[in-house]
């Protein structure tokens, strides 16, 4: 009785101990649902799908700037997608096709986007390029130079 109870405690801790961890499978229809998202003018939705701290200022820049009417996202391709060694960061390479009036110039970008593993769902952390410049990742600190030079 007494191994039974050791089993179960030691079963007990190491699953409390696992942490869940993304895969792949799961991270390419969460990029493809965030730019139907952005393509349809979903933004609300599209903020749903990003990290809470992105969210409010994602849906307030996209109302500031009359998105639902002149924003056009014309094109959307996944290139690339790489998880971290740890499968809770990936790395995602799309191409996006864009114009936002009154510019009718489309405008095609290779995009670099962070993608976090939080709640059991993969969440939309930074991008680097594209119409979304509330979302670009927060400036590196500035180093200081070295008191000796």
């Amino acid at each position: 009785m007494k191994r039974v109870a050791v089993a179960s405690l030691a079963l007990l801790l190491g699953a409390c101990a696992t942490v869940p961890k993304g895969e792949v499978e799961d991270l390419k229809p969460a990029v493809r649902a965030l730019y139907q998202s952005f393509r349809w003018k979903d933004f609300r939705g599209a903020a749903e799908m990003m990290v809470a701290e992105r969210r409010d200022g994602f849906v307030k820049a996209r109302t500031k700037m009359k998105d639902d009417q002149d924003l056009f996202i014309t094109n959307f391709e996944l290139e690339d997608a790489k998880l971290s060694a740890d499968l809770l960061t990936a790395k995602v390479v799309a191409r996006l096709s864009w114009y936002r009036l009154p510019s009718t110039t489309e405008k095609t970008v290779t995009i670099s986007n962070v993608f976090v593993w939080r709640e059991g769902v993969w969440q939309l952390e930074s991008l680097d390029d594209g119409p979304f410049e509330e979302l670009l990742p927060a400036p590196a600190p500035a180093t200081k130079p070295d008191a000796g030079s």
